[in-house]
């Protein structure tokens, strides 16, 4: 007998967090996953993936996957469980579910970020359940909104250059930014305009990857992003080389810009960035003087007490010097505001009725702990924050498209909260991370080749429809799917909750009010289904602000922000300072003299694919970068076992002299699952829940350690 082959080829979409939202197309051989590639026809992904998507296979078929419903049999942070069935476990989470509720369901809090960046598995059933539950709302914070805030408030929306252009620009700044890394799928363009003259100069406190490629690395101390960007617009309205037609036309609040930067002299702000005088002169006037220039940024220079602002303050420049213009001039963080989903359709907040506080998701240790972290924001400096007692206290939380236990900063606080015994604890997991070993009840979950979503993207221009490509393996269900389950368990009847997965794809892509709608037209689930993909509705050669045009309540680039203003927060742009950092708490800093970062490392995403062998064994194991010189005044060798420690924690790694750090500086490239890691910590153990001006976003690079050998 001779067996027949029956082999399909399917369109999908990455859903991991990267700008770079690539097409994927998924080869099918009798039901199995043979091979997943990126789509040659679109136009970003280009025809090849990253590193790890690469190797998507091994995640979708790997055997740590976890395939059943189980509950806990061991103590909590063993991960020792007992397989059970999906009948037993929703019934015992609408049950436990029911009896919080009862007395107040404020003390269930989900907690979910951007495990999938799909609007359909990622912020669609889930919020539509937890708005009727009358659940606290999480305030999703962790990663991107101080630098989305700073850039609303001056640009008016996530929207900038189109990263298509970067091959036509001739100077290119990229401003905390590792693009190998993290946005591999702009390096191309970067590279092609490099090749046609281009200057590229690096501003990171770190010789990534990317900067060592560059022309120029600019290793600035971290969190003073937004003073060099203030010197720069010292020299560049001192010296009159704005563009003053631009600025009078499409700007509110110059001459009050003016005033302001007056105080920020290079030589100042040569002490502040330990950034030369000379350097910063040089950097202003080339920037000013060559056309068309862009600055790519992203979010690593927001991470620390004033990032939003600092942000805001960099995306200030283009206005001054015209950059808007051209097509391939401005700059961009994200392009996520171009689009107009409903994400408004899919979440359903009119669900709500009650009145629910909001719980931020960066101080997730403090809230299991009783605690709510209050800012008091103040006009030119970090917040002043304090805890206050949360009631009612967090009696469950739902853990979903995320491991706050390896990711969350303070790290102590979190896993203390996550042991409490009263607390009931259910996670929704592909594989057994550090998280799933605190849950007592434990789902299993579908990879992206097992379900159906939507994508937008954040550094291209293209919706993105992702269609299953197997059936779910063992008994894997999708988010959409477990909340539909538990609604009907906990007696919710709206219409709502019966929504099909292609339903709610569908209704991504409906008419509603939201900005952006316009450029959404032509964009059907149809088209998409036949397509893979589609570019928003906007022209060729796209320059949103050449005309002005911004999406701020003036119409114009705001300078001067009386939203800000109204907020108490300083309407203009302005320089605030790390909390911790050698300048600006100096007696911590007595103790703890050295700054610590912990960007990404290469073959992981987040602590997504950070337990796989291939990006295990290439990574090798935890290491710190430190300087020649801070290793050489501690005694510390390459190869060393160092420990990192502050008041808050530590963790051991193996030290790796080098000048990719600099001096002051030490990099933990992360994120390490702790379970993963010798001493089960990593460096989230020396991170702090302080949270930023803007946004009140995560300050993962604003911290002081010391280190020293084991």
């Amino acid at each position: 007998m001779s067996s027949s082959l029956e082999r399909r080829i399917v369109r999908g979409a990455c859903p991991h967090d990267c700008p770079d939202t690539c097409a994927l197309i998924t080869t099918v051989e009798n039901g199995r996953a043979i091979s997943v590639k990126g789509a040659n026809d679109h136009p970003t992904t280009n025809g090849f993936l990253c590193t790890k998507v690469n190797r998507y296979l091994e995640r979708t078929y790997s055997p740590q996957r976890v395939l059943y419903p189980m509950k806990r049999v061991g103590e909590k942070g063993s991960g020792i469980f007992q397989r059970t069935s999906w009948d037993e476990a929703l019934e015992t989470i609408a049950t436990k579910f029911a009896e919080i509720a009862a007395d107040n369901p404020q003390a269930i809090q989900p907690y979910s970020y951007a495990g999938t960046m799909g609007l359909v598995q990622g912020e669609s059933m889930d919020r539509r359940f937890f708005h009727r539950l009358g659940a606290s709302l999480l305030d999703r914070t962790i990663c991107a909104s101080a630098g989305a805030a700073g850039y609303r408030a001056t640009i008016g929306l996530g929207m900038g250059t189109d990263p298509e252009r970067f091959n036509e620009s001739k100077l290119i700044l990229i401003w905390g930014s590792n693009v190998i890394t993290s946005n591999v799928h702009l390096w191309p363009k970067i590279l092609a305009a490099q090749r046609n003259g281009a200057r590229l100069i690096a501003i990171d406190p770190y010789r990534s990857l990317t900067a060592e490629k560059c022309d120029q690395h600019i290793a600035l101390l971290p969190g003073t992003d937004g003073a060099l960007a203030l010197a720069m617009m010292h020299v560049i309205i001192g010296e009159n080389l704005i563009d003053q037609d631009y600025i009078e036309k499409y700007t509110l609040g110059f001459e009050l810009l003016r005033q302001r930067v007056m105080d920020y002299t290079p030589s100042k702000v040569a002490m502040i960035t330990d950034v030369s005088e000379d350097l910063i002169i040089r950097l202003a006037r080339e920037y000013a003087t060559t056309k068309p220039s862009v600055i790519r940024l992203n979010y690593g220079m927001q991470r620390h007490a004033g990032g939003g602002m600092a942000v805001r303050t960099v995306a200030c420049l283009p206005a001054l010097v015209g950059a808007w213009r051209d097509s391939a001039g401005g700059v961009v963080l994200s392009t996520s505001g171009t689009f107009g989903m409903n994400t408004h359709a899919l979440a359903r907040p009119d669900l709500i009725w009650n009145q629910p506080r909001k719980i931020n998701m960066s101080a997730i240790g403090d809230a299991l702990l009783g605690f709510q972290r209050v800012q008091k924001l103040r006009a030119s400096d970090a917040p002043e924050e304090s805890l206050e007692p949360l009631d009612p206290p967090v009696r469950a939380i739902y853990v979903y498209n995320s491991n706050p236990v390896a990711v969350a900063p303070d790290s102590r606080k979190v896993i203390a909260g996550f042991k409490r015994e009263d607390l009931f604890t259910v996670v929704h997991e592909i594989f057994q991370t550090d998280t799933v070993d605190y849950a007592d009840i434990l789902l299993p979950a579908t990879t992206q080749l097992e379900q159906l979503d939507i994508h937008k993207a954040y550094g291209h221009l293209y919706v993105v429809l992702n269609q299953p490509a197997i059936e779910p393996i063992g008994e894997a269900k999708p988010n959409t799917e477990v909340f539909r389950l538990l609604a009907r368990r906990m007696g919710f009847t709206e219409d709502c909750f019966q929504d099909s997965d292609e339903e709610l794809a569908r209704q991504s892509l409906s008419a509603g009010n939201q900005s952006g709608w316009g450029r959404m037209q032509g964009i059907t689930l149809e088209a998409l289904k036949e397509r893979g993909w589609m570019r928003l509705n906007v022209p060729d050669r796209f320059a949103p602000f050449a005309e002005g045009n911004f999406p701020t309540p003036s119409g114009k680039c705001e300078f001067f922000s009386e939203s800000l203003a109204k907020q108490g927060i300083d309407p203009l742009p302005t320089y605030i300072p790390p909390r911790e950092s050698r300048q600006d708490a100096p007696a911590l800093a007595r103790k703890y003299p050295l700054a610590i970062i912990s960007p990404p490392a290469h073959n992981f995403l987040n602590s997504s694919f950070a337990n796989l062998p291939t990006f295990l064994k290439a990574e090798k194991e935890p290491r710190l970068d430190i300087h020649p010189e801070d290793a050489g005044s501690r005694g510390i060798k390459d190869g060393d076992r160092v420990r990192v420690f502050n008041d808050r924690g530590q963790f051991k790694v193996k030290a790796r002299v080098t000048d990719k750090a600099r001096s002051g500086v030490v990099v933990a490239l992360s994120v390490w699952w702790k379970k993963l890691t010798q001493d089960g910590c990593n460096a989230n153990d020396v991170t702090s829940q302080a949270l930023t001006d803007l946004g009140a976003a995560a300050t993962f690079y604003d911290a002081l350690v010391e280190v020293e050998t084991t």
